[in-house]
């Protein structure tokens, strides 16, 4: 097999198909990383939101526009 006018032994095919399938792997598990790191924000945001609803309705005199947090 030529590749820019150099003969590949199979040395350099095994090399070239071994970074390509490490190269697939990294993609994939850099996908599924982000997945769950999407997933986990989503959750914890229906979380607080729930939380918040509880204490709104625990709390009905209190105004829910106040702000909360350590930064106003």
């Amino acid at each position: 097999m030529n590749l820019f006018g150099r003969t590949l032994g199979f040395e350099e095919i095994g090399a070239l198909v071994f970074m390509l399938m490490a190269l697939v792997l990294w993609t994939i598990s850099m996908r599924n990383e982000l997945a769950w790191t999407r997933w986990f924000r989503n959750w914890e945001a229906e979380r607080k939101a729930r939380r918040d609803a509880e204490l709104a309705a625990e709390n009905p005199d209190k105004p829910s526009d106040t702000p909360r947090g350590p930064w106003g």
